[in-house]
This record gives C-alpha cells, sequence and structure tokens, in this order.
C-alpha cells in the first residue's frame, strides 16, 4: 500500500465582494468567510481582498491603512483613480482580509444596481485586485474569484497583466453563486471602461 503524502500547500487569494463579519450575512458572505479558513486551516497561505463599501465600520473592524501603499493610482478610462489599501485581521482565524477602498465607487448606498456604474466600478477592483500583488509581497498560486463581480479578473490575468512574470503562473478559479443573476454586462460600456484589447471582443471567425 502506497504512503499518503500530505498535499502541497498552495498560495490562494479569494476576490469576492462580500465577508462576514464585514457586511451583512448572506450565502455568498458566509462563503466568503468559511471557505479561506477551511483552506487556510489545511495548511494553505491566505489572503482575502474584497472592497470596503459603505456600511463597513472601520473602528468597529479594526481596519488600518497601509500607509506604503497608498499614492497608487488604477486607470479606468483613460482617468487616474487613486487606490487606497486597508488591512484588517480576523484573530480567531489568523487570517488577513486586504480592503479595496475608493469612495467614488464603494461608498453608496447599494453595493450594485446600475449596469453601467456597476461595470466601471467592478472593473476598477477587479484591475485593482492584481495591481497590489507585487506591492504587498504576494504571488498566489490560485486566485479564486466570486461571482460575476470579480468575473473580469481571470480576463485581466490573461490579457493585461500576461506580459508580466510575476503574473504569469498564476491559475484562476470561479464559483458562481447565483445562477440567476450574474450581472448584464453591456459590452459598449465594458469596452470603455475594461482596458481590455480589442481582440477580447471580436468574436472567433
Amino acid at each position: 500500500m502506497k504512503k499518503q503524502t500530505k498535499m502541497e500547500s498552495k498560495k490562494i487569494l479569494f476576490v469576492t465582494q462580500a465577508m462576514t463579519p464585514y457586511v451583512p450575512e448572506d450565502a455568498v458572505s458566509r462563503d466568503g468567510r468559511k471557505l479561506p479558513q477551511a483552506l487556510q486551516e489545511q495548511g494553505n497561505e491566505i489572503r482575502t481582498f474584497m472592497p470596503r463599501w459603505g456600511i463597513i465600520n472601520e473602528r468597529r473592524n479594526q481596519l488600518h491603512e497601509v500607509i506604503r501603499l497608498s499614492g497608487m493610482n488604477i486607470i479606468i478610462d483613460d482617468t487616474d483613480n487613486p487606490l487606497i489599501i486597508k488591512v484588517a485581521s480576523l484573530p480567531s482565524a489568523r487570517m488577513q482580509v486586504y480592503f479595496i477602498d475608493n469612495e467614488y465607487y464603494f461608498n453608496g448606498f447599494t453595493p450594485y444596481g446600475d449596469i453601467k456604474w456597476d461595470i466601471e466600478k467592478f472593473c476598477y477592483f477587479s484591475k485593482a485586485a492584481l495591481s497590489i500583488l507585487p506591492s504587498i509581497g504576494f504571488q498566489p498560486d490560485i486566485l479564486h474569484c466570486h461571482d460575476w463581480q470579480a468575473g473580469l479578473v481571470p480576463v485581466y490575468l490573461k490579457t493585461l497583466f500576461a506580459g508580466d512574470l510575476f503574473y504569469t503562473s498564476m491559475k484562476s478559479v470561479m464559483t458562481i453563486h447565483n445562477l440567476k443573476f450574474q450581472g448584464k454586462w453591456d459590452i459598449k460600456t465594458l469596452q470603455e471602461y475594461s482596458g481590455l484589447p480589442d481582440y477580447v471582443f471580436t468574436p472567433d471567425k
């Protein structure tokens, strides 16, 4: 009988729009909390990125700005958009959570609901999630993206970031939580804000 060997640990980045206890609990935020912890308890190195929504109480949840990352900008529609990174930890799970902060995009009363606005802010979120990885010194083996809000992360990984050796070995996984609600991606608006090359929008002949 072959002796079982311990599975090699991986570096895994979770990109999600929701995670308890920072936002109200639902299926997505519950998975955003429990799945990273379960994989970390198996010996994997975990980080989670999510937006810093306006409903998040920074004092209660002990969010702290990562000063050394201040001054970064994300270009959306030829406009430089400031990026602030805040971090918090869940002592009971020993997990670090990074918050992508931009008042213009994430401080509204509702997380999503307007088609054009959704596309613009989640273009920003997806680009920011990949852009800050070298700065925090985390090079994941796997990017686990949750639902349509993080759906551009694998696309960016294979296009805008493909020429950078830092990203070439990364693999991506998508988890779909709700098949009935997958967002509406207007192609014209996506072309305007995503910065993706034209060939992405050209169907194969």
